[in-house]
């Protein structure tokens, strides 16, 4: 690409306000996309390394998750530096050459910010616990034992266990709502707020696009400190915890979820508002009041421009009720917000796994979510197929899994090493022993295996991607009510003078439809699947879609 062709696309990047409704996101977990240096770890200069294979999927910006100083208890959720990049991932300027690439590939960059709390070995951390009147001594959320010695109230932590550590120098007990060594931090403070949106500030000043809040909904705890109440065991879901943690027993209205957070989230997008083309999007960890949250998290112009609940990551099968469902409540829950869809990520089980997908289903959910009103985020490796893989505990790295083994196995199975070439050594991920196996049943869905088949499920990853940035009523048009006969649904997004018609047979049996009345132009070929056509009468076979359009 020459000089000019570069400056012209990092201009328009930095004038695109609105780039990130509809847009495509690719999420990178950087231990596992690609190794540089040889130890077996992912890192920023493998990420852009690959970059060009990233441009070649269609996608708007690419998320990394973190990549910050930290002791990696949480593997880099437990956040030590808000400013500096961990030494097994490089360095400053490495992350400046990444962003220089992106952008001059059309690609941004969105960053994972972990506001909510920070690693024990964070310098704030360490001054706080060091005495009960130190500058810092509030910056995290301190209450004292009750009488009998016991933790403050009945708050329990995603990880299992009681969400109150005892700590011996201050003789007073420090909430974490993850792992003992991550600290809550106190938003009720202030200076905190202040501390962490400098540390915002920082990475925008760098050249960042947007940021993805990690827990967004846990920024603030009661200060009355007063007991989650119970949750009827009909109401529990494994979404954000599995069913073997006793997190699920409880209805988290305390220890999260507090209306405190709205005012924190206009000030960050005040923030992001200095930089005109910056965006956001949250991620809400609530199996109860997601959408809801959604609702609150993203109305008007002065909070988040986007969020993503659990609701497309859940266990439960994304059946043609269950979409109508969510679009029901998202409806009425937040009406205005904009949704940003995923089916699977580092935190949960690949979906090809969790649903049991064959082939035809794998499309049919993607070709879906590309359809549906809001933006879209993709996981490394969704595009290629890859199942879930089965980890052995001796080569389990996630101490989630390792504390709920074997009932839960944890994170690991879906966070390993990218599979690049099925020729080399790891799949090409690295010449080292990864930080995790690669799986042999991984080796023949690698990158290099389906670039040479034209039917393969990551050409037909960019096709769909392309499509929604070929048909704008996909990406930002509007969508009617989601309309459900048997096991089909069906929905039109409108734009101006175009409307697409769009229907899904989410089952694994034929299905008959009726098209609307008009003149609709069917896509057939790779994105079509249109088997028997008679007037207005269409067939679709097992996990297959439709999609036609009139102006």
């Amino acid at each position: 690409m020459s000089t000019n062709a570069i400056a012209q696309s990092v201009s328009e990047l930095a004038n695109d306000k609105n780039w990130w409704r509809g847009s495509v996101i690719y999420q990178i977990y950087p231990r596992s996309y690609q190794d540089s240096s040889g130890d077996g770890v992912g890192d920023l200069k493998g990420i852009t390394e690959r970059l060009p294979y990233v441009a070649s999927l269609g996608v708007d910006a690419i998320w990394i998750s973190p990549f910050f100083k930290s002791p990696m208890k949480d593997f880099g959720y437990d956040v030590s530096d808000y400013c500096d990049i961990d030494p097994m991932f490089g360095n400053l300027d490495d992350f400046d050459r990444l962003i220089e690439k992106a952008h001059s590939l059309g690609i941004r960059i969105i960053i994972d910010q972990v506001l909510s709390h920070t690693s024990d070995m964070h310098p704030w951390f360490v001054e706080s616990r060091a005495s009960v009147n130190n500058p810092k001594s509030d910056w995290f959320v301190w209450a004292d034992a009750k009488p009998d010695g016991s933790p403050p109230n009945n708050w329990l932590s995603i990880f299992g266990g009681s969400a109150w550590q005892w700590d011996g120098r201050r003789e007073q007990y420090y909430l974490h709502n993850f792992l003992t060594s991550q600290p809550d931090l106190n938003l009720h403070n202030n200076d905190v707020q202040d501390a962490l949106l400098e540390s915002v500030r920082f990475w925008l000043d760098r050249g960042v696009d947007g940021f993805r809040l990690d827990t967004i909904n846990f920024y603030f705890a009661d200060k009355e400190l007063r007991d989650n109440p119970p949750l009827p065991k009909e109401e529990r879901n494994s979404s954000i915890a599995p069913s073997v943690n006793p997190y699920n027993h409880q209805k988290h209205i305390y220890s999260k979820n507090r209306p405190e957070n709205i005012e924190f989230l206009k000030r960050f997008r005040a923030l992001l508002n200095e930089y005109p083309a910056a965006t956001s999007v949250g991620e809400i960890g609530d199996a109860q009041y997601g959408l809801e949250l959604m609702g609150e998290y993203t109305k008007g112009n002065d909070r988040i421009h986007m969020c993503y609940t659990f609701e497309f990551l859940s266990s439960e099968l994304l059946n043609a009720e269950r979409v109508k469902s969510v679009f029901q409540k998202l409806t009425e829950s937040a009406p205005d917000g904009w949704p940003c869809w995923a089916l699977t990520n580092h935190d949960i089980k690949r979906h090809t796994t969790r649903w049991d997908l064959d082939e035809q289903g794998r499309r049919l959910y993607v070709l879906l979510m590309m359809c549906l009103r809001g933006s879209v985020c993709l996981y490394q490796g969704e595009e290629l197929g890859l199942p879930e893989a089965d980890i052995a505990f001796e080569d389990l790295q996630d101490p989630y899994g390792i504390e709920f083994w074997p009932e839960f196995k944890g994170r690991d199975g879906c966070r390993t090493p990218m599979v690049w070439d099925s020729q080399k050594n790891n799949g090409g991920f690295s010449e080292s022993k990864p930080w995790l196996p690669v799986p042999e049943e991984h080796l023949p869905l690698s990158v290099n295996e389906q670039d040479k088949a034209g039917d393969s499920l990551l050409n037909y990853y960019r096709a769909v991607v392309g499509l929604r940035k070929q048909h704008p009523a996909l990406a930002v048009g509007e969508q009617s009510d989601i309309a459900v006969s048997g096991n089909v649904v069906t929905f039109t997004r409108t734009l101006d003078n175009t409307t697409m018609y769009c229907a899904f047979n989410i089952s694994k049996e034929h299905a008959t439809l009726d098209l609307p009345d008009g003149d609709w132009e069917l896509f057939g070929g790779q994105l079509g699947a249109v088997i028997e056509s008679h007037e207005n009468q269409v067939m679709l076979g097992p996990n297959q879609a439709l999609l036609a359009e009139k102006h």
